[in-house]
Parts: structure tokens; sequence; C-alpha cells
């Protein structure tokens, strides 16, 4: 397992939010972006615990991290375990009065949790030398996706979202 840390949330060429999750401490053969194909919802999950931002009412993911404290539960660490026929699995290892347990979970939910629990993300070797590609995204390119968003969330409109 490889500890990985949320690069940045981004469109790709064809407007598909990607979440880009980079080792923290690479070795040479770990110096791989894992690339994570997920829908808008998610994207915006994932960036308002990012940034840190607050929204009018709680998000899913902030429920959940609510009835985790109210019940005093803890999120150990989010894992992405595997990948099958091009979709990524993951698991959300929890602690609780009752012991340790580990729920599955899509990627993107586990790492909207992990982000609002400060819980470490990891990510398997073999779906980091599988689905991983080369680091090209610098710093100051994932700082101004990251900018680029927070002026997103500051003029959204919670009616934006309704169907």
């Amino acid at each position: 397992m490889v500890e990985v840390r949320v690069a940045g949330v981004a469109l790709d060429t064809s407007g598909q939010h990607v979440i880009l999750l980079q080792p923290v401490d690479p070795t040479p053969e770990q110096g791989k972006l894992l690339p994570i194909w997920i829908g808008p919802m998610e994207a915006t999950a994932i960036m308002v615990a990012i940034e840190g931002a607050s929204t009018p009412r709680p998000l899913t993911h902030d429920l959940l991290r609510t009835v985790l404290d109210t019940v005093g539960a803890t999120v150990e660490r989010v894992e992405i375990t595997r990948i099958d026929d091009g979709t990524f699995y993951a698991e959300i290892t929890m602690h609780a009065a009752s012991g340790i347990h580990r729920i599955d979970a899509r990627p993107s939910d586990a790492v909207a949790i992990a982000s609002r629990t400060g819980s470490p993300i990891f990510v398997a070797d073999d779906v980091l030398a599988e689905a991983g590609v080369e680091d090209v995204i610098g710093e100051a390119e994932a700082e101004a996706d990251v900018e680029e968003f927070s002026k997103f969330i500051e003029d959204v409109d919670p009616d934006d979202f309704r169907e």
C-alpha cells in the first residue's frame, strides 16, 4: 500500500471530473498520479472538504462524519483496494465500540470521508502500477485548480443541484 494525498480535482478534455491521487512520499516506482473519474457531485463534495468551505446545509459526507462522531466511531484509514474491468473499489476502515470494521465504498465516497475526517488514504501497489500515470502535474497547476474551484464554491447556488 502507498499512502496518497488528493493532488487535485479537475476536468478531463471531455468535461468529466477526475480526482488525482498522488503518493505522499513517492519512490521512483511510485512517482505516478492515480486518476479516478468521478461524478460532479462527488467532485464538489471532495473539494468542499479539501478547501474547508462551508455549505448552507450539511452535505451527505458531512452528515456521515457527524454520525460517526456522535456514536464515537473513527475512520482509521481509506484504501483504494483494487481495479476490476476499469472500476475502482475502496474500503473504509472504521473503529467503533463493537470493533474494527471494513466497509466497501466507492473511491469517491471514501476519499470524501477521509478528507472530512483527516484520515490517511492508501492505494494498493498493484492498482497504482496498473492505473497510475506519470506525474506531470505541477504544484502550481494543482493549486490553480483548487483556486478555480474555490471561486466556483463561493458562487454556487444550492438550487443549481436540484433536479
